[in-house]
């Protein structure tokens, strides 16, 4: 056998490492696709837990598992009724039968006042909502930034079909690094 008979390792090594990219091209677009996707946040409405021009990742999977995992507290990215062609990134106050009012800025799930650490005293409003019973399929939304926030105290609930993800970590600016709390 001559030497030209043998494959080269060369050729072999291009072969292994086309490969691998191939391979992490795929795990990537899997990733993205179905679990994770990175997410600029466009605003103040969620200041101080997130600021304008940060990087998150959201988890789109977590929902997929049923509308039970939802929970209060959650920050969650949907599209926007009024126009699904935007997305608005907000807390879930009250699930589904939840009865929600608001008194002079201070927010009542099931008449019981709720502690609300992630709103400093600066971006609280005074603004008051009637009672109101949150339908089956729907979730009360409000952003923590008070006074600079366009959520369910404006437009109403948001049906489950457009929540489609659950803030879950902060990439950028590196010293913002971490979950989303």
């Amino acid at each position: 056998m001559s030497e030209q008979d043998e494959p080269s390792a060369g050729f072999l090594s291009g072969i292994s490492w086309l490969r691998d990219l191939a391979l992490s091209i795929v795990f990537a677009v899997v990733l993205i696709v179905f679990l994770y996707q990175p997410v600029k946040v466009e605003g103040t409405s969620m200041m101080p837990t997130l600021a304008d021009q940060e990087r998150i990742f959201i988890n789109k999977f977590t929902y997929r598992l049923g509308p039970d995992r939802i929970d209060r507290g959650d920050m969650v990215v949907f599209l926007f009724p009024w126009d699904t062609s935007k997305s608005y990134i907000k807390r879930i106050i009250g699930v589904p039968g939840d009865r929600i009012e608001i008194d002079e800025g201070k927010v009542y799930v099931n008449k019981n006042p709720i502690s609300e650490p992630y709103v400093p005293e600066e971006y609280r409003d005074h603004l008051s909502m009637q009672p109101e019973i949150v339908p089956v399929g729907h979730y009360f939304v409000l952003g923590d930034h008070r006074t600079s926030s366009n959520d369910s105290r404006a437009w109403g609930f948001v049906d489950r079909k457009l929540i489609y993800g659950k803030a879950v970590f902060v990439y950028w600016p590196l010293d913002k690094m971490g979950t989303v709390r």
